[in-house]
């Protein structure tokens, strides 16, 4: 049987809050809608009182539906940051919003310091804003995050599945980009390029085995 510990109200600006965050970089394609809008559709189902909007989150906001309880915004934080750098790519746009968000929720988390570590920042030599990869040379800076990132406990089976949803199943293949027969660039698996990796499959891991333990659910459409 489904579990819930969250109010639908917690839920709904959570995952506004979660979308809010991924698309801060201002990458929203039609297809990337679509999709999101298919996985709402598939949790609203359990939230009695209507649909979830896909309009940005205000801290505000955010503040008022999450509560007063630090454990609650913790994990909050905890999931969005997963989410930002799920695609490999941390921008400062969500580096600032995750900051914003953390501040408005009264939380003082020092360890999101050595996340800018990891940031992409806009090319000085392209007016078209492309993005320089960020790099950690001492990885040892990110131990306190991947630790942090770890603690996240999953507790409601709502939030489990939106999370096996947007989470990747597996780490996507290394591609070539060619211009006329000719490989131009090489883009490596996110595996190599996300130092947080491995909290991201952690999360998902995590929210499988509260589906088909504690849950008892049928996991196998998350796992195709």
């Amino acid at each position: 049987m489904s579990e819930t510990i969250y109010t639908d109200q917690q839920l709904k600006v959570w995952v506004r809050g979660l979308l809010t965050v991924a698309w801060s970089d201002g990458n929203y394609e039609p297809e990337e809608q679509s999709t999101i809008s298919e996985i709402i559709h598939q949790i609203t189902s359990q939230v009695p009182d209507g649909q979830i909007s896909l309009e940005p989150i205000s801290s505000q906001e955010l503040v008022e539906g999450l509560g007063h309880d630090p454990i609650i915004a913790e994990d909050f934080v905890r999931s969005a940051v997963l989410i930002a750098i799920a695609d490999g790519i941390y921008t400062p746009s969500e580096f600032n919003l995750i900051h914003q968000f953390s501040e408005a929720l009264g939380l003082k988390l020092e360890v999101l310091s050595s996340l800018e570590e990891t940031l992409c920042k806009p090319h000085p030599d392209d007016p078209n804003g492309g993005l320089v990869g960020g790099h950690v040379e001492d990885h040892s800076l990110l131990h306190p995050v991947k630790e942090w990132l770890d603690e996240m406990k999953i507790k409601d089976a709502r939030l489990a599945r939106f999370l096996c949803k947007m989470i990747p199943a597996q780490c996507p293949f290394a591609r070539d980009i060619k211009l006329f027969g000719h490989k131009v660039v090489h883009i490596p698996p996110m595996c190599k390029i996300n130092p947080l990796y491995d909290q991201l499959v952690g999360l998902r891991f995590r929210s499988l085995s509260y589906l088909a333990d504690e849950c008892h659910e049928d996991i196998s459409e998350y796992i195709k």
